[in-house]
């Protein structure tokens, strides 16, 4: 579950993390209240305006401006919020603004140079080991410093069951040409973020970028989090701060639902059971010549009702020009699902593109039949290769 910067700062401040302030806005007005309080909290003179979306590069699409009078604040808040702001990391038609964060200036004169450096921590799924990857290339696309400059990129695996170790901690801010305070601050900072990450039972915290300010203070101006949606139960507070209007509605209707969907580019939409069989029938769908429209799995004990709420999702795309059903009927039987596919036809009405059902397992030939027998614009198939001939007649029929 992915969760706005200012609510990442939030997480970050309580676990010691020390980060650029800011006050959430969602109004003009109330953008300049908190400016106001904020000179008031930190004694910045100047405020930066960024437009809080689950998107990163909001610079690059005019979502972060510096305000150096409170007229600007407004008038800064006043452009952003409401926009439909397109950034690299958006579709094309971009992310509604609904509030800012007015953050203080950190790039303030000092006796030393500002530095921007780039730090998130992540999961190795490789070899089963957290990776703190950091980067002297901070404020930067990430993937373009690793794609021209990857000898700029340091990476280093913490071994979960021990924790991050004071060595390591030292040998990342040495790495990043840190001396003197700076390194110290450095090496507190890491270990601050390593603890908000492990303890928060996070997939990702991202900082970018990691400023070491003109006074030698280590500080995250920007945090991109995702929180592991599996460990929400354990952590209340944090399921609190979903953001609902930030996710594809369709996604959030299918999770209502307890169905596990992901909408996709392609023109045939799949319904299947078990997640595993749903990315061998993405396969089978490519090699039939098609595009998966989406990944949908009813789950293990899907009934008529969960059926009919899956093809009404499927059929809210309207790039699908055929949906194959596969069903492997281990804990539910094929006939249960082949009856709620039946009943969801009708009680829908007439569905618009044909629809190929392979059922194979537990009373497969009954629920072929009755498949067969419905009467219905309904293709039945019991090998996955019949299935697959299905899909690329109907889509060549199109």
């Amino acid at each position: 579950m992915n969760i706005h910067e200012y609510q990442g700062k939030q997480i970050l401040k309580s676990f010691g993390v020390a980060i650029q302030e800011g006050i959430v806005a969602d109004t003009p007005e109330m953008a300049v209240e908190a400016a106001k309080k904020l000179t008031e909290q930190t004694g910045t003179q100047w405020w930066v305006i960024k437009a809080q979306i689950h998107a990163g590069g909001r610079g690059k699409g005019g979502g972060v401006k510096i305000a150096k009078s409170l007229a600007e604040v407004k008038e800064r808040a006043t452009n952003i919020i409401g926009m439909n702001l397109i950034t690299p990391q958006t579709s094309a038609h971009g992310k509604l603004v609904s509030k800012v964060l007015i953050a203080q200036d950190v790039y303030y004169p000092g006796p030393s140079p500002t530095s921007e450096f780039y730090m998130s921590v992540l999961l190795n799924r490789q070899t089963g080991r957290n990776i703190i990857m950091y980067s002297t290339e901070g404020g930067m696309d990430i993937e373009e410093v690793a794609e021209k400059t990857p000898h700029l990129i340091f990476k280093e695996e913490i071994d979960p069951k021990v924790g991050l170790q004071a060595f390591q901690a030292r040998k990342i801010a040495f790495n990043l040409g840190l001396s003197g305070n700076a390194f110290k601050e450095m090496t507190k900072f890491v270990a601050s973020l390593y603890k908000a990450y492990d303890q928060t039972d996070s997939a990702m915290f991202e900082i970018n970028p990691v400023l070491k300010t003109s006074d030698d203070k280590i500080i995250a101006v920007d945090a991109k989090v995702s929180l592991d949606e599996n460990a929400l139960f354990r952590h209340p507070d944090y399921a609190a701060m979903r953001d609902k209007t930030e996710e594809d509605p369709t996604e959030v209707e299918a999770g209502e639902h307890n169905l596990n969907y992901v909408k996709l580019d392609g023109n045939v939409g799949c319904m299947v059971n078990g997640a595993g069989l749903a990315m061998a029938t993405m396969d089978i769908i490519k090699l039939a010549g098609g595009d998966p429209a989406n990944f949908l799995d009813v789950g293990g004990t899907a009934d008529a009702a969960r059926v009919e709420q899956a093809f009404r999702i499927i059929l809210k795309d309207p790039n699908v020009k055929a949906i194959l059903v596969n069903i492997f009927g281990g804990i539910v039987r094929c006939d249960r699902v082949a009856q709620g596919i039946v009943d969801a036809y009708k009680n829908i009405g007439e569905i618009p593109v044909p629809i190929i059902v392979r059922l194979q397992g537990t009373n497969a030939d009954i629920a072929k039949k009755l498949i067969d027998e419905s009467g219905l614009k309904v293709f039945s198939a019991i090998q996955l290769k019949e299935a697959a001939d299905l899909v690329q007649q109907v889509i060549k029929g199109k």
